[in-house]
């Protein structure tokens, strides 16, 4: 199968404690991720996908979850790609 489902990682303890600093009143994007990466999981997604080939890169709750973002953000696609490798919260 080309998808093999992986449980949600938590967010590096690293990561989280610099979001805190950078922004102690909260992120939406931080919150987003807790609240939303457990109702995306990969299985919901399994039957878009062939059961042969290449495996997947990117788990595809990941996926859903940088599209909302860049809903709420009004980010076109590259400058989305831009704010996954750039912005710490988006990461």
């Amino acid at each position: 199968m080309s998808l093999r489902p992986e449980p949600l990682s938590p967010i590096p303890d690293v990561t989280a404690a610099a979001v805190r600093a950078a922004g102690p009143q909260g992120n939406l994007y931080v919150d987003l991720r807790t609240e939303f990466g457990t109702l995306y999981e990969d299985q919901l997604f399994a039957d878009l996908y062939p059961p042969e080939g290449r495996p997947v890169a990117v788990a595809p709750w990941r996926l859903a979850l940088v599209v909302v973002m860049q809903d709420i953000a009004g980010l076109t696609d590259r400058q989305a790609a831009d704010a996954v490798r750039r912005c710490m919260d988006w990461q």
